[in-house]
């Protein structure tokens, strides 16, 4: 009896300090309309707003006052509704968030984590800015960045930057993680270079983000949350939904080495509470560094299924992720665990510093820098009309219009038959893309699709290594199979002389592309 009074002593005396170690967050989301930044007498509260603090969600009431459980490690955030802007501090980055860390990150890191933020203040407020709502929006997107050196955020800056400073195609931006490549001190830099493009930019953790020295999950975010806030959090713009979160479980779990792709259970409590709030009618788009279509090695399928779970009631979704270096469109259906008619599309982006800033330099001195699967570096523009979206991917340095690469020889020989073929890689094509060719306004042929290297990316990578002298640059990666890459065979009964390719290819949304090149039929000198 003894004892089982003092193991019931020493429950009560946890549970107490559990208690203890929470308190409320409380305050008031208002519609900030001189833009202050200060909650005003005459400053109306805002009605049936979400609030979180990362696992739970709450709605303001009618008087736009809140309240929510915060422990001493813990940032509480608004979802900003459809009707409303958060205000963006110098680098325009969105302000919705507190962080409430009273005694600051552990001691002890590389780099630095959050200061002391003191006692919780007596009012939590959020102020939001008026906008006028529209249901049809564009989203820029940035797969890893990733600069490991001052050197490549210049090369970032002015190779893809550049050509987006000002403009005006984009409401917002959101980058897809590994912002930078393991040097956390670089993440300021990273900041000031999107600060202008000049628009207001979102941020997600990659694993090349972390805080490496962390010993446990929750700890490994402790920089990120310096530099741009909550690892995890959503936001309404339109008719979407826009749910951000840190796919990467570090330590892994499985052996405390490395990571492994994945979600805390909190995390998924967050999208089920955040969920609540959301209609069916809208789009989902979930962004996160980590693809989706993993091994089981690389991406915890539990994980992917209790999503998948979550998501069932919502007829149009949308996840983005980076990390690979490669650009695929991926979908998941009922073999999934993916319920629904209508299959889950992931856009695995392209990466603006492509292939990790390697291969050879171009006229401005910036490294070409096309990923292994013959994607050339860029960016992607989402745009989205109600619930329903579009992605266009724009090459860095090159018109709208280029979508595919030609891999074809420059001659063939005359009545012959030749094991060459004709190859293009449609960067945002995938295996069922309908991909065309014609020769010299002939009739249109289905080209196959192939999971190959490509041609031209082979062709680079060998120009390093059959050179005589040493190239300006870096050595591209070794190649990767593409997952857009389509081919067809010459004809035999060309005449000799000059020939025309033509190539057309849908994409899936229902948009034609289309690509020429020209090609010489010759005799053998035999």
């Amino acid at each position: 009896m003894k004892y089982k009074l003092l193991s019931y002593c020493l429950v009560f005396s946890l549970l107490n300090q559990v208690v203890m170690a929470q308190t409320i967050a409380k305050g008031y989301v208002y519609a900030d309309s001189n833009k202050n930044n200060k909650r005003d007498k005459k400053e109306k509260g805002i009605p049936g707003v979400a609030v979180s603090n990362g696992i739970q969600v709450v709605q303001t009431n009618s008087s736009g006052y809140y309240e929510i459980p915060i422990s001493d490690d813990q940032l509480v955030f608004v979802i900003k509704p459809s009707e409303y802007s958060c205000p963006v501090n110098e680098f325009n980055q969105p302000q919705f968030f507190y962080n409430h860390k009273p005694s600051g990150s552990p001691a002890g890191f590389k780099y630095k984590g959050v200061e002391p933020t003191g006692p919780l203040p007596a009012f939590v407020d959020f102020p939001l800015l008026p906008q006028i709502a529209t249901d049809t929006f564009t989203t820029l997107l940035f797969g890893d960045p990733q600069p490991y050196t001052e050197k490549e955020v210049e090369y970032f800056a002015r190779g893809v930057v550049a050509e987006l400073e000002g403009s005006k195609d984009a409401l917002l931006g959101l980058s897809l993680g590994d912002l930078v490549g393991d040097h956390l001190d670089l993440h300021n830099p990273y900041i000031k270079a999107v600060q202008k493009v000049g628009i207001p930019w979102y941020n997600l953790m990659g694993n090349h983000d972390m805080n490496y020295d962390a010993t446990a999950d929750s700890l490994a975010d402790e920089t990120f949350e310096r530099n741009f806030g909550p690892a995890n959090y959503a936001f309404n713009v339109g008719k979407a939904h826009f749910i951000i979160l840190d796919d990467i479980l570090y330590p892994d779990p499985r052996d405390q080495k490395g990571y492994w792709g994945g979600f805390r259970a909190s995390q998924l409590e967050f999208i089920e509470n955040d969920l609540r709030t959301v209609p069916s009618d809208r789009l989902i788009v979930l962004a996160f560094h980590i693809p989706l279509k993993n091994s089981e090695e690389a991406f915890r399928s539990a994980d992917r299924r209790r999503l998948f779970e979550l998501l069932k009631n919502y007829p149009n979704t949308l996840s983005l992720s980076a990390h690979t270096h490669l650009q695929r469109n991926d979908f998941f259906g009922k073999e999934d665990g993916f319920e629904r008619a209508k299959p889950h599309h992931e856009f695995n982006a392209g990466t603006t510093s492509g292939d990790w800033y390697k291969g050879e330099l171009n006229e401005a001195g910036i490294p070409v820098s096309t990923m292994r699967d013959g994607t050339p570096k860029g960016y992607a523009f989402l745009q989205i009309t109600g619930n329903q979206y579009l992605i266009d991917y724009k090459v860095a340095g090159k018109p709208a219009s280029y979508q595919m690469e030609i891999a074809a020889p420059k001659v063939i020989p005359f009545k012959q038959r030749t094991s060459a073929g004709i190859h293009v890689n449609f960067f945002m094509g995938h295996r069922g893309s309908l991909v065309e060719c014609r020769i010299n306004g002939g009739a249109w042929k289905k080209m196959n699709y192939v999971e190959d290297a490509d041609p031209a990316y082979l062709q680079a990578v060998f120009k390093w290594d059959m050179s005589d002298t040493l190239l300006n640059g870096k050595r591209p990666s070794n190649p990767e199979k593409s997952t857009h890459l389509f081919r067809i065979g010459f004809p035999t009964d060309l005449p000799e002389g000059t020939h025309q390719i033509e190539i057309r290819a849908t994409d899936m949304f229902g948009r034609v592309f289309a690509a020429q090149r020209g090609f010489r039929v010759e005799k053998t000198t035999e």
